[in-house]
């Protein structure tokens, strides 16, 4: 299967995200071909600021297969991950990053800080961008559109 397949996946989870009126991003862990981990957002829910569809993604996968090291395991994830997630790829050991739409305000890849390949590190992710972009960037951009024209109106 290709990039574009899994990354429909994590775009699958950003509409599961928007639905529950969370952020829409969403993410998918994939092991030999095997989609191990699903996540997308749950801060509002779970009232938890760990929450990110990246971080529970990991920890789905990590337990599935049993061990906190996902060494060959590739992420998915719509938007380029913020520090913490980034953070988070290094410690499970995650081997390849996929993203769609850069984040410009909070991207910790490729963006504000490159903490994925920074040799200070004892891992490295290996990492690919741009996959759907434009639908990965649409999502969560209609959704802000959203939330300020709501604002404007009153209806929030």
């Amino acid at each position: 299967m290709d990039q574009e397949y899994y990354m429909k996946e994590a775009l699958l989870e950003a509409e599961k995200a928007k639905a529950l009126e969370e952020v829409p991003i969403g993410a998918v862990v994939v092991l030999a071909g095997e989609i191990i981990g699903r996540g997308h957002n749950l801060r509002e829910i779970l009232k938890d600021s760990t929450a990110h569809a990246e971080i529970v993604a990991m920890r789905e996968a990590a337990a599935k297969i049993g061990d906190w090291r996902l060494s060959e395991a590739t992420l998915y994830s719509t938007i380029e991950p913020c520090p913490m997630c980034a953070g988070a790829l290094v410690q499970f050991r995650i081997k390849t990053l996929v993203y769609g739409a850069r984040d410009p305000k909070a991207g910790a890849v490729d963006s504000l800080v490159d903490l994925v390949r920074d040799p200070r590190f004892n891992h490295r992710v290996e990492v690919f961008s741009g996959i759907l972009e434009e639908e990965c960037g649409a999502i969560v951009r209609d959704f802000f559109r959203r939330l300020r024209q709501e604002k404007k109106t009153g209806l929030i």
